[in-house]
């Protein structure tokens, strides 16, 4: 199992990040326009289409078609576990998505999120194997370009859009 992890201080309130980070548009948001991200449907755990925040039981069905290259692959994402504690600036959360689909063999995202003096600390720990094997490592765009510039391009936009 291959690990990623990369974390980045927001000038923005707890509140402020944790919110943006809990709904379908920020992903949006945070993905780099070469990996041509659509959103296929959204349902929360009651079967609510488009639920105002993404939940313990929400699932995504995302496709996308890096580079514009080869046909949409479809993936579902479903949020696993999500938490959030604190208060009087020591708020701390974090949620946990699972992937199937797509180029992953295995897809395991944590966001951690923790107040912290002068706005928030984002960690993104990513526990994953890809799809096929070492072939699929060959044949995966991802794993060319690999995770630092999308995590980069995804830590960089937070920043931009919140602080």
């Amino acid at each position: 199992m291959s690990v990623y992890e990369r974390s980045v201080h927001v000038d923005a309130p707890f509140e402020d990040v944790w919110e943006f980070h809990s709904t379908i548009d920020g992903l949006d948001a945070l993905t780099p326009g070469w990996v041509n991200l659509r959103a296929e449907s959204v349902r929360g755990p009651d079967g609510e289409d488009d639920p105002d925040e993404m939940i313990v039981g929400t699932t995504a069905t995302v496709s996308l078609r890096p580079f514009g290259v080869g046909p949409r692959q479809e993936s579902t994402t479903r949020i696993v576990e999500r938490e959030r504690t604190g208060g009087d600036g020591r708020e701390t959360g974090y949620f946990v998505d699972e992937m199937s689909g797509g180029p992953f063999a295995h897809w395991r995202h944590t966001h951690r999120f923790e107040a912290v003096e002068g706005g928030t600390r984002i960690t993104d720990h990513v526990e994953y194997r890809l799809a096929g094997g070492a072939l699929g490592r060959l044949a995966s765009p991802l794993a060319v370009v690999g995770f630092a510039p999308m995590f980069r391009y995804r830590h960089r936009e937070t920043k931009q859009l919140l602080e």
